[in-house]
């Protein structure tokens, strides 16, 4: 029986994480997975020494990483400013439950793996291929997944954010996008999503709102006081979004805000 002592715990993590890109970009696209025999021996370098760790500790740390991927899908990609762009278009069309949250969910799942493509992809060929090949080591292709995701991080994060946690952990600004610490991007990052999602909830409320006070008047002016505005305002709200578009136009307006550059 292994006991919790004999299993380095920082190997583990750093396996964790990278096995976390791995999943990311593998999983949408390719079986490969699925051939556990393919996946090379772990190494890590100590000085003058190294250890290797065997196919079963992979797989165990690999199966860890699935409890952190939700919070790296979240939190470090583009599902948090679409699922909350969608949730605040629907609550502002007044149709409850309508779509249901495991539409909202899928759409934004599918626009993420949509927008995040190009990251993926260079994730792919600079760091999952020449992992599995046996061509990179670990380490290296842990801190070269890093600085993919710091790429398509910094480039969609407002300066104004990343200033303020920078300030906050008291450092001087960084030279360069690479010398950004994950620990100071990551909830700049996060941050910045959270008010772009907002800034484009209320620019979508706006259209919605002015039909509610035009119904709303109308029925007060007509003295049908016991008639709920917002039942009325309903199909007009829905009229009005399907000749604009309005699906495609969100949706569009959503995949225009990221840089991928």
């Amino acid at each position: 029986m292994i006991s919790a002592a004999t299993i380095p715990v920082r190997p583990l993590v750093g396996l964790g994480i990278l096995a976390s890109f791995i999943l990311m970009t593998v999983l949408p696209t390719t079986p490969v997975l699925a051939q556990i025999g393919g996946i090379p021996a772990f190494n890590i370098s100590e000085g003058e020494g190294g250890s290797t760790y065997s196919l079963s500790l992979q797989i165990l740390a690999l199966m860890t990483a699935l409890t952190l991927l939700p919070s790296l899908v979240l939190g470090m990609t583009s599902f948090t400013r679409i699922i909350i762009v969608l949730s605040l278009l629907r609550q502002a069309m007044g149709t409850q439950q309508t779509p249901p949250n495991q539409v909202l969910v899928a759409i934004a799942l599918f626009l993420t793996l949509f927008i995040m493509a190009p990251t993926f992809s260079t994730l792919n060929v600079d760091v999952i291929g020449p992992y599995l090949d046996g061509q990179l080591p670990a380490d290296m292709a842990l801190a070269n997944g890093a600085e993919v995701m710091k790429r398509f991080l910094v480039q969609n994060t407002r300066v104004n954010d990343l200033v303020m946690f920078t300030e906050m952990m008291g450092d001087q600004p960084y030279a360069s996008a690479e010398d950004v610490p994950l620990n100071v991007l990551l909830p700049a990052f996060i941050t910045s999503e959270l008010k772009t999602a907002f800034q484009i909830g209320f620019l979508l409320f706006l259209p919605f709102l002015v039909i509610d006070m035009v119904i709303a008047s109308t029925l007060m002016s007509l003295g049908m006081m016991m008639l709920s505005p917002m039942l009325v305002s309903l199909p007009f709200k829905l009229l009005l979004f399907v000749l604009v578009d309005g699906w495609a136009m969100t949706v569009g307006s959503l995949v225009a805000t990221y840089s991928v550059a």
